[in-house]
């Protein structure tokens, strides 16, 4: 698997499928990864306040969320689960995601896992399309890839 410095675009799932395999189950993978993840972080908040953020614990979860996806993916393209699963998103000309790319993906996300229908379009997506695209991929022209080895 070949990935060339300036791409154009993002890699043909016809020519070239051994960048979108398995990329369902990865994302699966990742998603477990991250929310443990996140998880973890209000834990954090949750000591340092003494507890007092219970009462706020899902705008708190909503928020960290939020700038943990949108700060991982500006910074490499992948959070963090993903990363662990060698994967990263780029964008539709092959490009690494940009801060405003990396936003409104999370963005994109989160309106998608906050309504049932648009959550279960997104996974159907992922399982059918070449690109293995979710909605928030399709409508941004994003997809998940396989890092090179």
């Amino acid at each position: 698997m070949t990935y060339h410095a300036a791409p154009l675009s993002l890699p043909d799932p016809d020519a070239s499928p051994e960048f979108y395999a398995s990329i369902p189950s990865k994302r699966l993978v990742a998603w477990v990864l991250d929310t443990a993840l996140i998880l973890a972080f209000c834990v954090v908040v949750l000591v340092l306040t003494l507890g007092i953020a219970f009462f706020f614990l899902p705008p708190l979860y909503l928020v960290v969320s939020f700038v943990y996806r949108t700060a991982t993916l500006a910074r490499g393209s992948a959070t963090w689960g993903m990363a662990v699963m060698a994967m990263e998103i780029r964008r539709h000309d092959g490009a690494r995601l940009d801060w405003l790319t990396a936003l409104l993906h999370t963005l994109g996300y989160t309106v998608s896992v906050a309504f049932f229908l648009p959550q279960v379009i997104s996974v159907l997506m992922m399982l059918i399309t070449p690109r293995a695209q979710g909605l928030s991929d399709y409508v941004l022209g994003t997809a998940a890839v396989n890092c090179r080895a």
